[in-house]
């Protein structure tokens, strides 16, 4: 009778214990899938993103810490580029590349609509021309909206001059990604208030407590630019006179670099002595 009573009672326990494991295990499968879906999602955006893969319909899945890969590509270098980005996600411990290379592989025709890696592509382009526009000192009589396209930009607004316009497509077509610019502003001079003169007097007089502002900006500019390597690139502010150092390697880039140095705000002088071939 007691093993019976003992059975009656361990009966339920040992069931509740089992649905208790059970439910664990399924937590921590759907956790793990969960996981798996994360790192085969990076991946893919990773690829997505990539001006080298993009082209290519790839697919990934993750099991593991396994990622396996299929497609095709048309060289050896694309196909190790997609193993070493599956690596270096975090948790891929191991990879089974077998993405075919084909030498006569031919990508697929670009659809009408925009890629997500356009899209993320336009998006950074832009976000890059507004950037330098407003550090621009001659941003004051600006009023721009900025759209772009698969690499081609459309500036449309007003500007107080024609100097002013000419410098906001400069500065457009001299960013990383840009196609082309289409310069639709607008000159009109009564833009520019006797409010806006006074406070652009007052932002460069004031401009002489911001030389970490002014460096930043200056870098910032070199580094959106796709003809000046600003990695070469010293700056250095002191009372709003900006010094650049390093190599450049043409004095077309050098000039370059001396023009957007001088059109970021608050810049007095640029000196460009250090900056060699």
């Amino acid at each position: 009778m007691y093993t019976q009573f003992c059975k009656l009672i361990l009966t339920p326990v040992f069931a509740l214990a089992m649905v208790a494991i059970s439910g664990a295990v399924t937590a921590d499968t759907v956790s793990q899938e969960i996981n798996e879906a994360r790192q085969e999602i990076q991946i893919w955006t990773t690829y997505a993103l990539s001006p080298y893969l993009r082209a290519y319909n790839l697919n990934v899945s993750v099991q593991n810490g396994k990622a396996t890969l299929t497609g095709k590509v048309d060289g050896d270098v694309n196909k190790d580029l997609a193993k070493q980005i599956a690596l270096g996600v975090n948790g891929v411990k191991e990879v089974d590349n077998q993405i075919v290379v084909e030498a006569d592989y031919v990508t697929p025709a670009r659809s009408s609509d925009r890629s997500y890696g356009d899209v993320i592509d336009d998006a950074t382009i832009t976000a890059a021309v507004k950037s330098k526009l407003l550090w621009s000192k001659h941003a004051n009589g600006l009023a721009i909206d900025v759209d772009t396209n698969r690499g081609r930009v459309k500036l449309k607004g007003t500007a107080d001059s024609g100097a002013a316009k000419e410098l906001a497509g400069l500065l457009a077509m001299n960013t990383h990604g840009v196609v082309s610019v289409n310069n639709q502003l607008v000159i009109d001079g009564s833009k520019l208030t006797v409010a806006d003169n006074t406070r652009g007097s007052v932002d460069e007089a004031g401009q002489t407590m911001a030389d970490s502002w002014i460096t930043t900006k200056v870098k910032s500019t070199f580094m959106y630019s796709s003809n000046v390597n600003s990695s070469d690139i010293s700056v250095s502010t002191d009372s709003g006179i900006v010094t650049l150092s390093g190599k450049v390697n043409s004095g077309a880039e050098r000039a370059l670099a001396v023009e957007l140095a001088q059109n970021v705000r608050g810049v007095k002088s640029v000196d460009s002595k250090s900056l060699t071939l």
